[in-house]
């Protein structure tokens, strides 16, 4: 990686980053005078007040410094901004503690989040720069060629312009924030000339508003990149021609977990929340945010986004978890040419198909050269396919302002109703959302953007475009979608499962809503597991809360090994299975489907399983109760016992005999921080107990074999979890998967990796005081 060109402005503004370090540089201010790192008493945050700031020269050195300095120092203030991000800087207090958690304190919301950005990029400028090449479709000028066409499907969602339009538009305090971020990453590069972007040299305010929710890509994900190819890989496009099927939809067996637990079911009569989502590793940074005007959450935060997406203030704590609701739409559009361009049929009129040229650069050996499209668009969206003769738009929720404004105002929620009031703005667009606050309330949102649409129409498939019938009618209100608020079953979960089991078997009742709600609607295997749980208990605390979270019982082979047990028990004694498998067969029934590092029949389940699935279900993603009645039901007693065959087989090829413990085979391991990183039997790691979500396992880890592996390395599953109490304070614990750090040096690179495996969440803190004895440094931006 380290070795790509640069990309990028070509303006100087790079080669003003490249000042040569100087170690007894100070910052300058507005007046062009040296400050001291430093201040009186009287202007410390509340932060510094209980650690003060210890000077790194004695103030009679100073004047005699400040002449050489200023001089040395010249390159570095080249660029008119940097008087002012070091003004920024020395309002901004960053607290570093045991863990490398960044506690960032700013007067103002705006000075917090220059701090926040600041504090990301130290620990991990790289996935903040890749999450921006992401969102900005712009991920081709650093990997090349095989990026085009992800970037293509974000520019024909994402236009610059009118986002730069957006940004001068947008309320005067959002743009503050938004100038803030782009402040403290031009300051953190200008400070920072040893890091050398791929591709964005230098931030501007409006870039933001293409990444304002916590998941990269969001819902234009779902726009298959093989049918966008096959539509736009040419420059001709014939209105009769056929493309491909669009990709189905795709149920990530990792999924993601929020629990609530009501005062009533709970020791301390306070409300409890799970945070547990489950991404692919390193995917979030944790660290806190306080400013004097109100702002104090603590949480994970998506690399490169100034609000919390998931976390907690001192009132109240969401959970976000993946949503199956049917928030966008294809529309088939009747087209024809006409005057050297195209039009397409609405009602009885024709309207002009609008196009727009659409160039990606794209890094090549030789430097960059580009790829232009001429892109189309109709009224619904642009043209991302073609079916059965007609061009198909894809149309989806675009409102970034809203959505950013949504996404930063709920961390400053202070209890149930405004944090409802956050949610009318229904820009939350692909998350329910699991909710806890300190006088108790507990709540799910199931959905928050969901189009009104006329119910006669079948919304799973492309909808006839020329039909005036099939337009949006603005959204259902957060009322109107499944909503539970305070059940009586003292408890709430969502594992990217139906709502109606929310609090319990038949919360909510289907057909209340409408059809085009969710086109999947599904109860899976965690579910399951989760009602397990938090109804067994009415005197939770944030310990057994934590417990639950990593409870280790597998409900998918509670129901799947018997019918293996009973296809075996019916085998007759000639078959050369029946001795072959006894003894896998003898581990299996006394098992009591639960995972541990030293459980022998947790690798068998597992491997075992997984070949059922292959013959069963193939290439499915589906986690729904169907998947698994199918594996049941639908698979011989031959299958099953053949699955079985294979699975001990690959074990004694992998490990030399099938009777391996689980934790030697399901390993976390962290090397580098490249994403080319290979994992290495040979280099160290450690065992992780927990299976992935597939089986029903709420802790998730998903973990595969690669090309030069025999053990399995895992990718995804949990990475930030945390439990919370809220009372007359708020208590949590968290752990993070690895550590903090992206550096590989860094002593915070992998130090929860330990805890992490073992479900043994750290001591968060919170509040200042807390942080008395757990201090590793205390800065400002720069220092």
């Amino acid at each position: 990686m380290g070795g790509r060109r640069n990309g990028g402005a070509s303006d100087g503004r790079l080669a003003t980053r490249r000042w040569r370090r100087c170690i007894f540089c100070f910052p300058v201010t507005g007046d062009g005078l040296a400050t001291s790192h430093f201040r009186s008493p009287k202007t410390l945050s509340p932060v510094e007040s209980t650690m003060r700031l210890t000077p790194r020269f004695p103030a009679r050195h100073l004047a005699a410094l400040t002449l050489p300095l200023l001089l040395s120092c010249s390159a570095r203030t080249a660029d008119p901004n940097v008087a002012r991000w070091q003004a920024q800087a020395e309002r901004v207090t960053i607290v570093r503690d045991e863990w490398g958690v960044a506690h960032v304190h700013g007067p103002t919301d705006a000075d917090a989040v220059f701090g926040m950005i600041y504090a990301q990029a130290e620990d991990d400028f790289h996935r903040i720069e890749r999450n921006y090449l992401t969102a900005l479709g712009r991920t081709a000028e650093a990997d090349g060629e095989q990026a085009v066409w992800q970037d293509l499907r974000m520019r024909l969602f994402i236009d610059s312009t009118d986002l730069k339009r957006q940004f001068i538009e947008s309320p005067p305090w959002l743009h503050a924030l938004m100038t803030a971020w782009a402040d403290g990453l031009n300051y953190y590069l200008q400070t920072h000339p040893d890091v050398k972007p791929e591709v964005l040299t230098h931030f501007e305010p409006w870039m933001p508003l293409a990444f304002s929710e916590g998941s990269i890509g969001g819902d234009i994900e779902r726009i298959s990149l093989d049918s966008l190819r096959e539509f736009y890989g040419d420059t001709t496009h014939s209105a009769v021609k056929v493309g491909l099927a669009p990709t189905a939809r795709r149920f990530d067996r990792a999924g993601s977990n929020g629990f609530a637990v009501a005062p009533a079911n709970t020791t301390n009569h306070h409300a409890l929340l799970l945070i547990n989502p489950h991404t692919s590793f390193f995917f979030r940074s944790e660290l806190q945010v306080t400013s004097d005007e109100g702002l104090n959450v603590y949480g994970a935060a998506t690399w490169g986004q100034f609000f919390i997406y998931q976390g907690f203030n001192a009132h109240a704590g969401w959970m976000h978890t993946s949503s199956s609701a049917d928030n966008q739409d294809e529309y088939a559009e009747t087209v024809s040419k006409r005057d050297g361009g195209y039009v397409y049929r609405y009602g009885s009129a024709q309207r002009p198909v609008l196009t727009s040229s659409i160039t990606i650069p794209v890094h090549t050996p030789s430097g960059t050269k580009s790829r232009s499209f001429t892109t189309y668009r109709t009224a619904h969206g642009p043209i991302v396919r073609e079916s059965s003769g007609q061009w198909i738009a894809a149309r989806l929720m675009q409102d970034p302002v809203n959505a950013l404004t949504q996404s930063y105002s709920r961390t400053k929620a202070r209890g149930f109703a405004s944090f409802k009031e956050t949610m009318q703005l229904h820009t939350n667009s692909s998350n329910n959302t699991i909710f806890a606050d300190d006088s108790g309330h507990i709540a799910l949102f199931y959905a928050n953007f969901v189009p009104k649409r006329d119910p006669r129409f079948d919304w799973s498939k492309p909808v006839d475009g020329a039909d005036t019938a099939t337009e949006w009618h603005g959204v259902l209100s957060v009322d109107e979608s499944p909503l539970v608020v305070d059940p009586a079953s003292g408890w709430i979960q969502n594992t990217n499962n139906w709502p109606f089991s929310a609090a319990g078997v038949n919360t909510l009742r289907a057909d209340g809503f409408p059809t085009y709600l969710d086109v999947a609607y599904e109860e899976n295997q965690r579910g399951v597991h989760a009602m397990r749980v938090l109804s067994a208990r009415r005197d939770f605390t944030l310990e057994t809360l934590r417990d639950a979270a990593f409870d280790s019982y597998q409900p998918a082979f509670a129901e799947l090994v018997p019918t293996l047990l009973a296809a075996y028990d019916a085998l007759p004694p000639s078959d050369a299975r029946k001795a072959k498998l006894a003894e896998p067969i003898r581990a299996l029934r006394g098992w009591d489907y639960r995972w541990s590092a030293t459980s022998v029949p947790t690798t068998l389940a597992v491997y075992w399983g997984e070949a059922l699935w292959r013959r069963v279900l193939g290439a499915s993603q589906s986690e729904d109760l169907a998947a698994y009645a199918a594996l049941r039901e639908k698979s011989s007693a031959s299958d099953k016992l053949d699955a079985l065959v294979a699975a001990t087989d690959s074990l004694t090829v992998a490990f030399g005999q099938w009777k391996t413990p689980w934790g030697d085979v399901n390993r976390f391991q962290r090397l580098t921080n490249d994403i080319t990183h290979r994992f290495d039997d040979a280099q160290p790691s450690l065992a992780v107990p927990f299976t992935t979500g597939q089986w029903g396992s709420l802790a998730s880890f998903s973990a595969v074999n690669y090309p030069k592996t025999k053990k399995r390395y895992g990718v995804a599953g949990n990475s930030f979890v945390a439990v919370v109490e809220f009372g007359d304070s708020v208590r949590a614990k968290a752990v993070t998967a690895g550590g903090e750090s992206g550096r590989v040096g860094s002593t915070h690179f992998n130090d929860q990796a330990a805890r992490y495996a073992a479900g043994n969440l750290r001591d968060v803190y919170f509040y200042p005081n807390q942080l008395v004895g757990h201090t590793e440094r205390t800065y400002h931006p720069g220092k």
